[in-house]
């Protein structure tokens, strides 16, 4: 499928709406991957917002979720672990303290009346995840107010894919050459980094030894989300790939381009496996646990158990810089893709009017995602974006694949018999 979009692509010289006009009864499948693309570009810069807001507070030391509560209102000189009791009560400017009980009866004070006392179960990197970087409110019906320097992250991160993309294939592609190759360089860090940490071989062992649980595989949601995810990873059936290889010379060998890239983008998903699940080892091996109780997946990796790790290393902002900065170049490297993706459609279907004003498009085209994205930073705009990740990792890529599997296999079988 990687050759066959790329050598479409490749062939027609457009992108992947006006390249159906091959097969007529097929443009509609052009068209959804452009919607899809168009919230996938909304909701996926908000997790490079995200990775922006921890790199800057990376910079810090000790790191701000190190110690439970402090960053909440609470003594910062007293000790707190996430499973003492604790009472929380409004404030009057809006905000909830909290307070450790233990604290408080140890300094002949008690909680205020109104006070709602529990036992928290999270730990301080999820509550910092909550309550400080997303101030979440309890459901998406409460919408809440915009979450300004989250807004001012995702403003940041439109900034930057625009002013790369402001001149096209040329502009971007020298920046790609920075933001794809930093990433083996920090993951190559961290593999080593990781590998001498106390308990790595327990994640290991976990990853590709004998505590895999191969029975897994007999289980048809995994295949599911294997192919959607293979299928995000190499762009395949989302458009991406038509309209990045429409800019390539007519005689370029996109045959070992695809092997070559298929062959790298394969072989650093184990790569990164390795250095995942060494931290991961490290993690279960402080806490006693299994490996399979740490092992988090998505949001839950990224912005929780990593940066839980990251406090209990020595140097801990300078590994938590590095994830973080490793984080927002794949996340740009990505927007990079789907965004090339919208303005090559606007331009082959209105080529007299905007080719010459490409630099305006884009930033209009930034700036109008980046509005519409507002809804995705307010309290509860993350599960806005779960919302729209369940649509995008459901059964729609799949079909759209399968829809263009057809459609090219159509195509190259007429091509053939003329």
């Amino acid at each position: 499928m990687f050759f066959l979009e790329t050598s479409f692509g490749q062939f027609a010289s457009l992108g992947p709406v006006a390249v159906w006009k091959a097969v007529p009864m097929l443009q509609g499948l052009g068209i959804n991957t452009i919607v899809l693309a168009a919230f996938d570009s909304i909701s996926y810069t908000c997790i490079l917002a995200y990775s922006l807001y921890y790199l800057f507070a990376s910079f810090q030391s000790p790191l701000p979720w190190a110690e439970c509560f402090s960053w909440w209102g609470a003594d910062e000189t007293c000790s707190r672990t996430p499973k003492d009791p604790i009472c929380n009560f409004s404030l009057d400017n809006g905000y909830f303290e909290i307070v450790n009980i233990t604290w408080l009866q140890t300094n002949n004070e008690s909680c205020p009346n109104g006070s709602e006392i529990s036992i928290p179960h999270q730990g301080p990197s999820e509550q910092y995840w909550d309550k400080v970087v997303l101030r979440r409110t309890s459901s998406m019906d409460e919408t809440g107010e915009i979450v300004w320097y989250l807004a001012l992250c995702l403003l940041l991160a439109w900034l930057i894919i625009g002013a790369a993309l402001s001149k096209g294939i040329k502009s971007s592609g020298k920046v790609v050459y920075f933001t794809a190759t930093l990433p083996y360089v920090i993951l190559t860090v961290l593999l080593i980094r990781g590998l001498t940490l106390e308990g790595a071989s327990k994640g290991i062992e976990f990853y590709i030894g004998i505590q895999s649980d191969f029975s897994k595989l007999a289980e048809g949601h995994v295949w599911k989300d294997a192919a959607i995810q293979i299928f995000f990873s190499l762009s395949v059936g989302s458009g991406t790939l038509i309209a990045l290889s429409s800019y390539n010379k007519f005689h370029n060998n996109c045959y070992q381009d695809a092997i070559v890239v298929c062959v790298v983008n394969c072989g650093t998903s184990v790569f990164a496996g390795f250095v995942i699940f060494s931290i991961l080892g490290h993690m279960a091996h402080i806490q006693g646990k299994p490996v399979s109780e740490v092992a988090q997946s998505g949001f839950g990796l990224a912005f929780m158990a990593y940066p839980e790790i990251a406090v209990q290393l020595p140097w801990a902002p300078l590994w938590s810089i590095l994830f973080f900065l490793m984080l927002v170049t794949l996340a740009i490297d990505t927007m990079f893709a789907a965004l090339e993706k919208v303005i090559t459609v606007l331009l082959d279907r209105f080529p007299k009017y905007l080719r010459s004003k490409r630099f305006c498009l884009t930033i209009g085209i930034c700036m109008m995602f980046y509005l519409f994205g507002l809804v995705s930073v307010t309290q509860a705009g993350i599960y806005w974006i779960h919302l729209i990740d369940h649509f995008y990792t459901g059964w729609v890529p799949i079909i759209v694949t399968l829809l263009e599997v057809m459609g090219v296999s159509w195509l190259y079988g007429k091509l053939g018999k003329n």
